[in-house]
């Protein structure tokens, strides 16, 4: 009977092949040939990574015939340990490839082995795997330990098949490092490991590329105590290590204090993703205050990967920004990414995605694409600042941050709340982010008290306001030109995060005044034909028809042309004034003095005129509504009656607007 030994065997298909090895039945507690065998005495079978220091003289062994000579037969006991058994010591004749249990009788001085063939009734003996005992090295020593053969134990948390070997990602408390285990071209070695099993790999780290690999001289699964001590290990790690910085705000304030507690959960579930090989999809509303909480998030999640895989060229597939140009997670973009996440599961072996909601995804409209994600597993947390509909997301969701939820408003924008948060995944990066706050703030029009704390911080830094306004418009530019693509690496130079100064400066230069000029074109266009009328409650309502009245499909578009003649007519005439920019469609709301609550509007809207297709919603004081082309005037008619209606509040002051002007 032949006795493979391919790479691929696992360690209980080894113990499996003593059955059908063939032996004699021998009575037990007998002596032939000089040697004794003892009813009970364990056969071993040597692992590939087995030493001599690992066999001992008088041992049984399982083992193979390499090589038949007139003296005796070649047996193999591992890939690494062979001997003879002399023909003295034979029982019976052997071909090549047949196996047998041998017993160690001799260790000669020049490292030679010498066997005795044993007959035995293997229901009589246990059998078991010998491993070499290597003492077990941390995958962030690894890099110490090049070109020396190691042992790792952890889990399995990514299984990738490519055209040459298998390249299993393990995990231990300290890191991950892939693991390749060649069989033949294109041909899954170890088979019967899956993610999540537990393993001890043996082999070589080399440096490949820019990161660490082992070169897998064995892998198998521990089981019993050993694979209790390696997962109750591995979890106390993993916990210690997911935990979030103990970070000191960047400014004191009682608002932002409130969501901490909701940002360190965030943290955390971050953190463990990284650590459990899943990617992040960080999906952000495509303005100025969205970027302002992905580009720190997602920089911070990047440095944590990449001191978790020692490994830079990891993070260009485990994190991706995603923009959004709807303030909520619209199905287009859903399937769009469940898609790409199904196909890397089946090529790539990678896990489903940990999806992070930045600047959106509170409110009901962002249920159906949850739902659709809910039926994959798909965890999801939610940083935002619009109005959430908490009930309608709530059991959907792992983590939900919105100062709403803790009594507070818009004014702590999402870019506020993400700088904490990175800052919680990786507080180096601290210095490089004392300005994004404030251009936070800006670019949403927060009229927060705490607006002070952060101007002055960013002046420290060497931001003064006006600046900090220009990159604010600057983002929004980009954002409109860049539409779906991220725009990494030229986002990252206009928020002063790509390490250029010079080049920063020079762009928010350039762009903002773009951006000037386009907008001054658009008033130019739309001023004279703005419509105005006092509303029941005193408010001016200004109205714009932007089908006919606007440049279409360039800068600015609908929404921010819609603040933009708000700003205008606050300026001119004071406060209270609503602005309603229409289209065919769609309709987008500023107000400022005038105590609105647009999500209520919406509701209520939808009940009252059935068939008129109206969704939408926002903050209070600022948002959008949708609704059926024929049903336009009718439901125009019936909003601004809700308009003026509504009481007059000197004290609301300017919106957040920046997540609507798309």
């Amino acid at each position: 009977m032949r006795l493979s030994r391919g790479r691929g065997d696992s360690a209980e298909g080894l113990n499996t092949k003593f059955t059908k090895t063939r032996y004699m039945s021998t009575p037990p507690d007998v002596e032939e040939e000089g040697v004794s065998v003892s009813s009970g005495a364990v056969v071993y079978e040597v692992a590939p990574d087995c030493t001599r220091e690992d066999i001992e003289v008088g041992e049984l062994y399982g083992a193979e015939v390499n090589g038949v000579v007139d003296y005796g037969v070649f047996v193999d006991l591992s890939s690494s340990l062979s001997g003879l058994v002399h023909e003295s010591e034979l029982d019976e004749s052997y071909g090549v490839g047949d196996g047998l249990v041998v017993r160690l009788i001799e260790e000669r001085d020049n490292g030679d082995l010498g066997f005795a063939a044993v007959d035995v009734d293997l229901s009589d003996h246990p059998t078991e795997t010998r491993r070499h005992a290597y003492e077990t090295t941390d995958v962030s020593d690894l890099d110490a330990a090049r070109g020396e053969t190691v042992s790792i134990k952890g889990d399995v948390v990514r299984i990738e098949q490519t055209g040459g070997p298998t390249v299993f990602r393990v995990r231990d408390g300290s890191g991950i490092v892939p693991c390749a285990a060649f069989e033949a071209a294109g041909v899954r070695a170890y088979p019967d490991v899956e993610i999540d099993d537990v393993v001890r790999v043996v082999g070589v780290p080399e440096r490949r590329d820019e990161g660490i690999q082992i070169e897998v001289d064995s892998l198998s699964r521990p089981d019993g105590e050993e694979a209790e001590a390696v997962t109750s290990g591995l979890e106390a790690a993993l916990t210690d290590r997911a935990a979030p910085h103990d970070v000191d705000p960047l400014i004191d304030w009682d608002a932002l204090d409130t969501l901490r507690p909701g940002l360190g959960e965030v943290a955390t579930l971050l953190r463990r993703a990284v650590l459990d090989g899943r990617p992040i999809r960080i999906r952000h509303h495509a303005d100025g205050d969205g970027m302002c909480a992905s580009l720190p998030t997602q920089l911070a999640l990047e440095n944590f990967a990449e001191r978790v895989y020692d490994d830079p060229s990891v993070t260009q597939h485990m994190i991706k920004r995603l923009p959004s140009k709807a303030p909520f997670y619209e199905m287009e973009d859903v399937v769009r990414d469940l898609n790409y996440a199904l196909g890397n599961r089946d090529r790539h072996g990678q896990r489903m995605p940990f999806f992070l909601m930045l600047d959106n995804g509170s409110t009901e409209e962002d249920v159906p694409a949850y739902r659709t994600l809910a039926e994959y597993d798909v965890p999801i947390a939610v940083v935002d600042h619009h109005h959430p509909d908490p009930d309608a997301v709530g059991p959907l969701l792992d983590a939900h941050v919105n100062p709403y939820l803790e009594g507070e408003d818009y004014a702590v924008t999402t870019g506020m709340c993400c700088v904490e948060l990175a800052r919680m995944i990786d507080p180096d990066l601290t210095n490089d982010l004392r300005h994004v706050p404030a251009v936070a703030g800006l670019s949403d029009r927060s009229d927060a008290e705490a607006m002070t704390d952060y101007l002055n911080l960013a002046e420290e830094a060497g931001y003064d306001e006006g600046h900090l306004r220009d990159i604010g418009e600057a983002l929004d530019y980009a954002a409109f030109w860049l539409r779906y693509n991220d725009g990494r690496h030229l986002v990252d130079d206009l928020l002063d995060l790509g390490g250029d100064g010079d080049r920063h400066r020079e762009l928010i230069s350039l762009l903002a005044a773009r951006a000037e000029r386009d907008v001054k074109r658009q008033l130019d266009a739309t001023l004279r034909h703005t419509e105005t009328d006092e509303l029941a409650n005193g408010a001016r309502c200004v109205r714009i028809d932007l089908e006919d009245y606007a440049h279409r499909f360039t800068y600015p578009p609908p929404g921010k042309t819609t603040g933009k003649i708000h700003d205008r007519t606050v300026a001119e005439y004071g406060e209270p004034v609503i602005t309603i920019g229409y289209g065919p469609d769609f309709a987008v709301l500023r107000s400022d003095g005038v105590r609105l609550d647009i999500p209520r509007t919406v509701t209520e809207l939808t009940d009252e005129l059935p068939g008129a297709g109206v969704s939408g919603g926002g903050h209070l004081v600022v948002g959008s509504i949708k609704f059926m082309a024929g049903k336009r005037e009718t439901v125009l008619d019936r909003l601004i009656e809700k308009l003026g209606e509504a009481d007059l509040d000197e004290e609301l002051g300017s919106a957040a607007v920046a997540g609507f002007e798309d």
